[in-house]
């Protein structure tokens, strides 16, 4: 498995909180994904590792949220990069409270981060922020392109351990097709890289969490995870499996379940 700090010294199977943590109770209670009282509330419940968003606003602010736009988590039609930081705290305060990048690695020093960058104006801003963090960062996206520039800026910056990073979906593609051909060659062109898959179980019809690929991304050094999972029967089954972590918008049932 791969030697990078982000993997070392945690319980396995991992346990990815899922945009944070937010029960039925708290839902209730008007809290939304990826905000302060999300993070800390799956951090309260024991989770080492918090999976969660990166977009850019309007006055170039990293902040943690997963949509384009704010119509699903606030009601308001327009799209995060079209929201000034000010303004988009005022309509977060009484969903759990906004959360920059900045602030989450600061807030939450001994939380390990699985960061997807969503937007392509926030790759080279997300990579300076994480670059003195690169220890206890994974970068991802489903673009491999957005994924390499946050890489090659967190690289550029030069302040420590370059973060973890999973594969984008282009990555995810090539190793299926070289797996269909039986192509050990191609396994690790696609793998090269790469410390993690993170992947639905399956995508439409096509299975993609099968015994083949959880072996040779293992015998790449290669560890697989799963999203998102929140039935602990499907939890337990997957890590039966052989894969690594579990995706979960459920972290507190995965971890009585799993550890």
């Amino acid at each position: 498995m791969s030697a990078h700090p982000w993997f070392a010294g945690a319980a396995t199977p991992r346990v990815l909180a899922h945009r944070g943590l937010v029960t039925p109770a708290e839902a209730a209670h008007g809290i939304v994904e990826n905000s302060f009282a999300a993070v800390a509330a799956a951090h309260s419940a024991g989770a080492e590792y918090v999976e969660s968003d990166c977009h850019l606003t309007a006055d170039g602010v990293v902040v943690l949220f997963h949509d384009d736009d704010l119509s699903r988590v606030t009601g308001d039609p327009r799209p995060v990069a079209a929201v000034g930081l000010r303004e988009l705290e005022s309509l977060m305060s009484e969903r759990g409270g906004l959360l920059t990048l900045a602030q989450a690695l600061d807030a939450f020093p001994t939380v390990r981060f699985n960061l997807d960058v969503k937007a392509a104006g926030a790759a080279e801003p997300v990579g300076r922020l994480v670059a003195p963090h690169g220890a206890r960062v994974l970068l991802t996206s489903f673009s491999d392109d957005r994924r390499r520039a946050a890489l090659a800026a967190a690289e550029a910056a030069g302040r420590g351990i370059r973060p973890a990073t999973s594969a984008g979906s282009a990555t995810i593609t090539r190793l299926v097709a070289a797996l269909a051909l039986r192509s050990r060659r191609g396994v690790r062109r696609a793998l090269d890289g790469v410390d993690a898959l993170q992947v639905p179980e399956r995508q439409g019809r096509i299975r993609i969490v099968t015994p083949r690929l959880v072996a040779a991304a293992h015998a790449n050094g290669v560890e697989v995870h799963v999203w998102t999972v929140n039935e602990p029967a499907d939890m337990a089954r997957l890590v039966d499996l052989g894969v690594d972590g579990i995706v979960t918008d459920r972290a507190d049932l995965a971890l009585r379940e799993l550890h």
